[in-house]
């Protein structure tokens, strides 16, 4: 069985972080190991606080993993702060990590920060040149360029700006754009649209990184990133599809919807 390790945060309610990462990963037919870089107290209502892990003790936690269960892919998610990027990208430099993907989270669902100021500075420096594949939604795709985006063309522009800035594989999620829910992906470049319908379901939380998750588990299997990107999207329009009620607020996906 292949290995996916999900550096990310822990979130109470279930519906993402290091939870909605493992359900996918699982449901995706790899072997899910975790890092936590931070635990957050939160439901579907929002989140109320955040206690971020020690710096050393997240080094613990990525030796621990690389040392014995060596993962085929790495899917990095809510970082939250400069010194925990420091030890990720020097522990996944060091150990030579393959097919990253890096989910830039800057905030949640909800609209509370999970990234400080200083932080996404050395987001910028320090991961995104180790990242394989970024997969960043239209309003992460406006804060890192400082731009806006309202149609096809700027998404075009935007996935093309990050793929010269970064060389890497980018996946523009448009999810927040207009009427439909079509994706872009812009590799060795050249782009391709996934096209898809907006699904009518509320309850989205999570969507980001499940998105992503399931998108690392298919590299770790041995998929092309076109191939990965597919069966992702695929998959995670099953798991909103499938209708989860659960919570008062902005409910999560059913993750075993197979």
């Amino acid at each position: 069985m292949k290995i996916a390790l999900t550096i990310a945060g822990s979130d109470s309610g279930g519906g993402a972080g290091i939870q909605a990462d493992i359900k996918t990963m699982s449901a995706m037919g790899v072997y899910a190991v975790s890092a936590i870089t931070a635990l957050t107290a939160q439901n579907t209502m929002g989140v109320t606080a955040i206690s971020q892990t020690s710096p050393e003790f997240l080094a613990q936690q990525l030796d621990c993993i690389f040392t014995d269960l060596f993962p085929d892919a790495v899917k990095i998610g809510m970082v939250f702060s400069a010194p925990l990027i420091e030890v990720i990208a020097d522990r996944l430099t060091c150990y030579k990590a393959e097919n990253i993907v890096l989910d830039p989270i800057l905030a949640s669902t909800s609209g509370t920060s999970l990234l400080d100021q200083e932080a996404e500075g050395v987001l910028r420096e320090r991961l995104f040149p180790l990242a394989d594949v970024l997969t960043p939604n239209v309003p992460e795709c406006e804060r890192l360029l400082e731009i806006s985006i309202s149609s096809r063309e700027d998404m075009e522009q935007a996935a093309a700006a990050l793929h010269e800035q970064y060389h890497c594989a980018v996946v523009c999620k448009g999810g927040h754009l207009g009427e439909g829910a079509d994706d872009l992906l812009v590799h060795q470049g050249k782009s391709r649209w996934f096209c898809g319908r907006r699904i009518d379901n509320p309850n989205n939380h999570g969507t980001g990184c499940t998105y992503s998750s399931a998108l690392t588990a298919c590299l770790a299997k041995g998929f092309t990133i076109e191939e990965s990107v597919q069966q992702a999207k695929e998959y995670m329009n099953g798991a909103l599809k499938a209708g989860l009620n659960l919570g008062k607020g902005n409910g999560p996906l059913n993750h075993f919807w197979k």
